[in-house]
């Protein structure tokens, strides 16, 4: 099996989201909100500003939907579209068809220009026809928006959440048997704008028209889906993570170095990034909380596949988180900028 890109897992630092601190009323700015069209999935209110929920506000707008950007804070979303400012000027620079500045710039602002903000969650899900939930990996946290945002979106709106750790179906719990019918998982994955895949997770009580309308519009924003039921970790990670907790296990018995294990990997299996190396990327404790999560649900994951590893547990109170601590390290070593030394 033959990689082109690297497998990152997408648990990552989120936007912290506090449902209580958003039902203030505080607008909508970029466009106003004109009648529902009853075709498909035209409106998708993102909540959540940061790196994942901007790349997901990107590849919407992108697709020619309207996109509304919803956070707690100002700063947050205003941060939001800066990444997507930036993240478009880099697509502009190799898309061979754009050969003049005024070209370029028109092209981003044309896709900007679809990219709404508010910081009143209320207003963002009135006119919804799909809410994409990327905020922080908290159960209570994402549940409480969810069982917020059920009482004032409309009956037909889709939500999804982009969670990568949390039971898909704990989370749709908060909502209405009604609203389960239209909930599933949307795990992107990180960069969102060059990754391919999605993974849309159903739970027993999602319908078959919910999935078929999230495959739908992943197509459009130019993604490649599966389906999954909702096992921890879905299918990427619940691959991923394992494989990587057993190369820290490696090291800690003294069966190969860091270094030959991603070598091993990379040129033996043909990945492009090896495991330690991406457990590093991820971040050390990432990793652990995830293990740690899955060790509660031994029913449904063998427990001696995310058993606790002494080294990663020293690792991580020595302050080695991997590259996200270039000061300290993880299983390689990094300069000030994040660059792995070889």
């Amino acid at each position: 099996m033959v990689l082109s890109r690297p497998l990152f897992l997408l648990v990552r630092p989120a936007t912290r989201f506090s449902c209580s601190s958003t039902f203030s009323r505080a607008g909508l700015r970029s466009f106003s909100l004109s009648p529902r069209r009853d075709a498909g999935i035209e409106r998708v209110t993102i909540y959540g500003g940061g790196l994942m929920g901007a790349g997901i506000a990107q590849i919407a707008a992108t697709a020619g939907k309207k996109v509304l950007l919803c956070d707690v804070k100002e700063s947050a979303v205003q941060n939001g579209l800066s990444i997507i400012q930036k993240s478009l000027a880099r697509i502009a620079a190799k898309r061979p068809e754009l050969t003049t500045d005024q070209e370029t710039t028109a092209w981003v602002e044309s896709i900007m220009g679809r990219i709404a903000t508010t910081t009143d969650s209320e207003e963002g899900v009135k006119e919804a026809d799909l809410v994409v939930e990327a905020i922080i990996e908290n159960m209570k946290i994402k549940q409480d928006l969810f069982k917020f945002l059920d009482g004032k979106a409309p009956a037909s709106c889709i939500f999804a959440s982009n969670t990568s750790s949390l039971s898909i179906s704990e989370i749709a719990s908060a909502v209405s048997k009604e609203r389960q019918a239209k909930f599933a998982g949307l795990h992107f994955f990180n960069p969102v704008p060059a990754m391919k895949l999605v993974e849309i997770i159903s739970t027993p009580e999602t319908a078959p028209e919910t999935t078929a309308a999230l495959f739908e519009i992943c197509q459009q924003m130019g993604k490649t889906a599966v389906t999954c039921k909702d096992t921890p970790g879905f299918i990427v990670n619940r691959l991923l993570v394992p494989y990587m907790l057993e190369a820290i296990r490696m090291v800690e018995r003294g069966d190969a170095s860091a270094k030959d294990i991603d070598t091993a990997m990379k040129l033996g299996a043909g990945y492009p990034m090896g495991p330690l190396s991406l457990s590093d990327y991820v971040g050390l404790d990432t990793t652990s909380f995830i293990a740690a999560g899955w060790r509660d649900q031994p029913d449904k994951v063998a427990p001696a596949l995310v058993a606790e590893i002494p080294l990663l547990d020293a690792m991580l109170k020595d302050g080695k988180l991997g590259k996200k601590t270039p000061e300290k390290g993880g299983f390689w070593q990094y300069d000030a900028k994040g660059r792995q030394i070889e």
